[in-house]
């Protein structure tokens, strides 16, 4: 395992950052011209009372060389699109947004200062890893940002992020616990980044729940076309312990298919060593392009924050897909992204309809969301709110409100509920008490 840190050009904030709203104001002037070949826009006006359109916002990183969430702003645009053609919501138009943060700082906080400076009311349904660039324009202009991809930790402690998912925490602590009964020596092969940093930590607090010792940490770099060094590695690890089957997790985003073709070739000198992953890493798709029933996630834990795609529950995001975006090969059902940013507007849009006939603004959507307000998701997640502080605090994630893991698994080449839970016949569990003890860095 490797002893080595990273350092970070800007410092990390756990908190609301105190950032002076004039100062935002300032800063944000002539933003739109500058941005306007990253982002997109359904024309409109800013939320307001009456009949006024409702402006929101959601960005994800697009044709880059790292991790990639084209369907996340398609989903945004999708649901905008069929939510207007059938009268809005209460009478108003949903106007959206869309920002390309290209997958680096001056893209992320490019983005926030075009939603500030546009008034959208919220951000929602997003995808980035530059917290510490995004989160204080957004805080020092009071704009919400609802249903973060949760790729980030910081996104689990400010004042002003209300995420639906556990993230990287929930997944990694569930996949942790479920494979400690039944792996030898663990490696982990993550991006040698930020949020990469932040991930073996989380893996722990599942292994050692289950009386496992540590995973031992590979990292590559966050744009690698090869991962033969990384794979070989993670093989020698994984297989030291030799009267146990040793396991290997790759979570390196949309990375991980390419590190799975180097993997295949490696593993022919280490046959009996398994993998195991989490969605985002790797769904369907992912599982079909390295072999299905004959590629090498067959029989692989894989852990969900949602039930499988297969599930009924899905039907809603479904019919919206088909009625407002068919053939729009951006948008896939089964993508976790894009099923982050339908429970995202799924919440959005409870909390505009308790505002009901009254003035919309980044100020009465926070409000609306800090007194209480329990948004239903028709079973994707337990009912969601936000406390002023969760129970996962004490451990550095206030607003982790839902730390709910479903563990799936590859049978015969399809990605399917597992039969059996972690720690439940339902195969669903909660993280919360596993990830009271993560170290988190």
């Amino acid at each position: 395992m490797t002893g080595r840190r990273r350092t970070r050009d800007t410092p990390r904030t756990h908190l609301s950052r105190p950032v002076r709203a004039i100062a935002l104001a300032a800063g944000a002037v002539a933003v739109c011209a500058s941005l306007a070949a990253a982002c997109g826009v359904i024309p409109g006006a800013t939320g307001g009372s009456g009949d006024d359109p409702i402006r929101v916002m959601t960005w994800a990183p697009q044709d880059t060389d790292a991790t990639n969430k084209p369907g996340m702003p398609a989903m945004a645009l999708a649901y905008a699109k069929w939510i207007n053609s059938h009268g809005g919501i209460d009478g108003r138009r949903l106007d959206v947004l869309t920002c390309n943060d290209h997958n680096d700082s001056v893209g992320a906080a490019k983005c926030a200062r075009r939603a500030a400076n546009e008034n959208v009311v919220a951000v929602v349904g997003s995808y980035s890893q530059f917290a510490d660039s995004y989160l204080a324009p957004l805080e020092g202009a009071g704009i919400p940002y609802i249903g973060g991809y949760g790729v980030t930790n910081d996104e689990f402690t400010g004042a002003m992020s209300y995420p639906v998912n556990g993230g990287q925490p929930t997944l990694l602590a569930g996949l942790g616990k479920a494979l400690a009964a039944g792996c030898g020596n663990v490696a982990l092969v993550r991006p040698d980044s930020i949020a990469g940093d932040e991930l073996p930590a989380m893996l722990d607090s599942g292994l050692r729940s289950g009386g496992h010792s540590d995973a031992g940490d590979r990292l590559a770099a966050e744009d690698s076309t090869e991962y033969g060094d990384q794979a070989d590695q993670a093989l020698r690890y994984a297989t030291q312990d030799v009267a146990r089957k040793g396991c290997v997790v790759p979570a390196l985003g949309d990375r991980t298919d390419t590190f799975m073709d180097s993997f295949r070739r490696a593993r022919e000198n280490y046959p009996a060593v398994r993998t195991a992953t989490v969605l985002g890493s790797v769904d369907q798709t992912v599982i079909n392009t390295t072999g299905g029933v004959s590629g090498p996630y067959e029989g692989a834990y894989i852990t969900s924050w949602y039930p499988v795609a297969s599930d009924p529950r899905w039907a809603p995001m479904k019919k919206v897909i088909n009625e407002a975006a068919f053939g729009d090969n951006r948008i896939d059902p089964a993508d976790a992204g894009v099923q982050t940013t339908w429970i995202a507007y799924t919440v959005l849009k409870a909390v505009l309809e308790r505002i009901g006939d009254g003035e919309v603004s980044a100020d009465t959507v926070r409000r609306t969301l800090d007194d209480g307000l329990r948004v239903s998701t028709g079973g994707l997640t337990p009912t969601l709110y936000w406390p002023y502080e969760s129970k996962l605090a004490g451990v550095g994630f206030p607003r982790l409100v839902n730390a709910d893991v479903t563990l799936q698994v590859v049978q015969d080449g399809k990605l399917v509920a597992a039969r059996k839970g972690i720690g439940g016949d339902d195969g669903i569990a909660d993280m919360t008490s596993v990830l009271e003890h993560a170290d988190v860095p």
